[in-house]
């Protein structure tokens, strides 16, 4: 099951006041794939919502639609007579020609509105798995329509975008925050909720992920600087012998060379002398820049 279908189901299960009721089936019908006096119509996936949907056809013209399944296992509910449908639309407020903007007067209090917005998801909103990314969406099919919803959110804090998209209208949330108060609105808390659970998961796992890739990167330029290490070393004993080095460097060559796995702190407490790591790499430059200065005198000769 998808989490838009599991949201769907959540939203649909909402007990709803009498009041809210009439506001959720306005939505259904308003934002249905076809709104009219010839017609009006949804294509859903959603065996629920295609239910929802024929309710709400149904308590404003005493109709009943029966859902259709299409060849692609959706479901289709198309109400096309004309007594229904002029029922609907006086009902609703709308004249013959199904203008699609809000009527608000049909949303009696604050409540309503919430209810209004829960059933225009339902009709045409979708929200993708927040393990992979955030977007809720309402994909509306005229811009004045998209417009009024808009002006639904701006009594609430989610702050949708709108936008344009294969002939709809989009209105779209694509902060985490902004998806779960949307869901907490429209009345999923539930779903809210894994939105929440999968962000905390995400962020454990980045700073997981930031402290391996900086261990990592500590761990590389360890390897990368005992390696220098270790090359220099060789080409002094191997060329000059340890007795090139001052006595203090002797001791701690020696030990890298053998160990050149060990850290700082390692070869530290393997010395017969106590220093700290930070002296270990000190005499370690040291050696580095004794190798070099070898090298320069040894190609000058």
């Amino acid at each position: 099951m998808s989490f838009a279908t599991e949201v769907k189901a959540e939203l649909v299960s909402v007990e709803n006041k009498d009041c809210c009721a009439i506001a959720q089936s306005y939505a259904l019908l308003l934002f249905g794939r076809a709104f009219s006096g010839r017609e009006m119509s949804l294509l859903t996936e959603n065996k629920q919502v295609a239910a929802a949907y024929t309710e709400a056809a149904e308590r404003f013209s005493g109709v009943s639609a029966v859902p259709e399944r299409t060849e692609a296992g959706n479901y289709r509910i198309v109400i096309d007579d004309r007594d229904a449908l002029q029922h609907i639309l006086a009902a609703l407020g709308h004249d013959a020609t199904g203008r699609r903007r809000v009527n608000f007067g049909m949303l009696e209090s604050d409540c309503c509105f919430a209810a209004f917005i829960r059933g225009a998801f339902l009709a045409c909103g979708t929200v993708t798995d927040p393990e992979k990314e955030y977007h809720l969406e309402f994909s509306v099919p005229t811009r004045g329509l998209c417009e009024d919803l808009m002006k639904l959110f701006d009594e609430f804090e989610p702050s949708p975008k709108m936008t344009d998209r294969a002939g709809a209208y989009i209105l779209y949330l694509k902060n985490s925050t902004d998806i779960e108060d949307a869901l907490t609105l429209m009345g999923a808390p539930e779903c809210s909720m894994r939105v929440m659970g999968a962000k905390a998961i995400k962020s454990v796992k980045n700073t997981v992920n930031r402290k391996v890739n900086f261990e990592n990167a500590n761990l590389r330029r360890t390897v990368e600087a005992a390696n220098r290490q270790r090359d220099a070393i060789a080409y002094i004993q191997q060329k000059h012998g340890f007795d090139a080095l001052p006595p203090e460097l002797r001791e701690i060559a020696a030990l890298r060379f053998e160990n050149e796995g060990m850290s700082n702190a390692e070869l530290a407490r393997m010395l017969s002398e106590s220093i700290t790591p930070s002296g270990v790499s000190h005499r370690l430059a040291r050696i580095l820049r004794i190798a070099e200065q070898l090298k320069e005198k040894d190609r000058s000769q």
